[in-house]
């Protein structure tokens, strides 16, 4: 009989060499046998769980560590596209690792729960500055767009998107995902013409199913407004062809959505001119006719609006796709040969930030549709702009892109205060059903409560039961200060 701790060893060095890519089926069977013997003995059961679950948090840490070095001499697109290579290695990791389990280990708990042990370890650390939630969200995103090389079939789109959706399981921030994969969808939905509903809708029907309806809620509605959205624009050109109006000077496409549902945008007061004025006006008193004045309240997205301008070029005339922004400073030169930076910002009542970004985009990008003085990379507000007579390009309907500085800040700010809401939510809703409770009781049902969503931190926790005793829904017991009730 041979020594247990000679057998012990054997198991170690067995399991090492057989955790890595099967090289076929008698691979396969030789861990297999592996796991057999093992069963007999506790003692080594425990120590090849413990050698499955190091292998695959040691290759997962390697593939973060090489996009994080990698990610050191890259461009913004080519961070983003190594960022979608990692994400495909994982899945790949995924893959293998979960092949292990139901082919090797007999759908085993104890290697299922190793295996998870592990991806949340390397799936839950930064990359470059970006999480994985974030690179999950921009992989869908990249796959639904059907861009760049994830070019796939309507089967293999589905297939990946099942794929990402069981990550999320090993996820922290699932909610950050959600933010990302929120303000993803919105921009499909809007700016991509040949968006695909039915496929959004199955995206949100597998995400909704692993982590509820309320992750999916809001997601649910955005796709719902853009059909109501056609509906609307249908009634609305059969209300113009009904009341014969057939004068606005231009044609106009509005899309209404729901406030709360959709991500917030930036809104501000921009002077139009008189024949987007009426267009809108028309638009209106349509709206008001069908949903009555006091029901519901029209609140334009400039930043949103895009507009089909034709540019009359010497060269040629040229359709420019550019914002609603852009258009209007475009028009401005109908009537003026030369404007100045101040003049441009008083008379459309734009601010610097949004007059420097706009004049940036239309003079000194790759469309240079304004002349500028002087000729710098750079907007100042000593500037003086006029149109460019001779622009010429080899297509005849081109995108004039605007710099979008995604303040990542912002979104995280954003998604702190909407934890403190979420966690505020949840003592109430805990306090209310206990009535009364201890300290750690509430800490650790509080964090059982939120851990699907988001791990909370706890001295956030700390703060915001402060927060609701000063708003008078908790207060402490008078004899014990640990001991809080609920304040009907």
């Amino acid at each position: 009989m041979h020594d247990p701790n000679w057998l012990l060893m054997q198991v170690s060095e067995i399991g090492k060499s057989y955790f890595e890519p099967p090289k076929g089926e008698e691979s396969v069977e030789d861990l297999s046998r592996v796991y057999r013997i093992s069963q007999q003995i506790p003692r080594f059961l425990i120590l090849l769980v413990d050698l499955f679950k190091e292998h695959i948090t040691a290759e997962g840490t390697v593939l973060i560590q090489q996009e994080e070095e990698a990610a050191n001499n890259q461009t913004a697109r080519e961070s983003s596209i190594r960022g979608h290579v990692l994400i495909r290695q994982i899945i790949e990791a995924h893959d293998k690792y979960m092949a292990y389990v139901n082919a090797c280990f007999m759908i085993d708990t104890k290697f299922h729960k190793a295996l998870k042990e592990a991806f949340v370890i390397f799936c839950n650390k930064t990359v470059a500055g970006c999480t994985t939630a974030e690179l999950l969200a921009a992989f869908c995103d990249n796959i639904l767009k059907r861009r760049g090389s994830e070019r796939l079939s309507d089967g293999a789109i589905e297939e990946n998107l099942d794929k990402v959706v069981k990550l999320l399981v090993y996820i922290n921030d699932k909610d950050l995902f959600a933010k990302y994969c929120r303000k993803n969808l919105a921009r499909r939905l809007l700016f991509t013409p040949d968006a695909n509903e039915e496929q959004e809708r199955i995206l949100l029907s597998m995400l909704k199913q692993q982590l509820g309806g309320n992750f999916t809620l809001n997601m649910e509605r955005m796709v719902n407004d853009m059909i109501l959205a056609r509906e609307c624009q249908s009634q609305f050109l059969k209300y113009l062809h009904n009341k014969e109006i057939q004068n606005l000077g231009m044609d106009i496409t509005v899309t209404v959505l729901t406030t709360g549902s959709w991500p917030t945008y930036k809104t501000f007061d921009l002077n139009l001119p008189s024949m987007m004025i009426k267009c809108m006006e028309v638009f209106k008193s349509f709206y008001d006719l069908r949903y009555g004045r006091k029901t519901r309240r029209l609140r334009w997205i400039y930043s949103l609006g895009t507009c089909n301008v034709n540019g009359n070029f010497e060269p040629k005339t040229i359709e420019l796709i550019v914002s609603t922004s852009q258009a209007v400073i475009l028009l401005l030169f109908n009537n003026a040969d030369r404007l100045s930076y101040s003049e441009i910002m008083t008379r459309l009542n734009l601010s610097h930030e949004d007059a420097g970004g706009l004049l940036h985009s239309l003079s000194c990008s790759k469309y240079k549709i304004l002349n500028k003085e002087p000729n710098t990379k750079s907007i100042s507000p000593n500037d003086i702009f006029q149109f460019n007579s001779k622009f010429t390009d080899k297509m005849r309907r081109i995108k004039i892109p605007i710099t979008q500085n995604e303040d990542k800040r912002k979104m995280v700010e954003d998604l702190d205060k909407d934890r403190q809401y979420t966690i505020d939510a949840a003592i109430v809703r805990i306090m209310k059903s206990r009535k009364v409770l201890g300290y750690k009781q509430l800490l650790s049902e509080c964090v059982k409560m939120l851990s699907p969503l988001f791990k909370p931190e706890i001295k956030t926790i700390k703060k915001r039961i402060e927060h609701l005793i000063a708003k008078d829904y908790l207060e402490r017991d008078r004899d014990n200060q640990n001991i809080f009730k609920y304040v009907a």
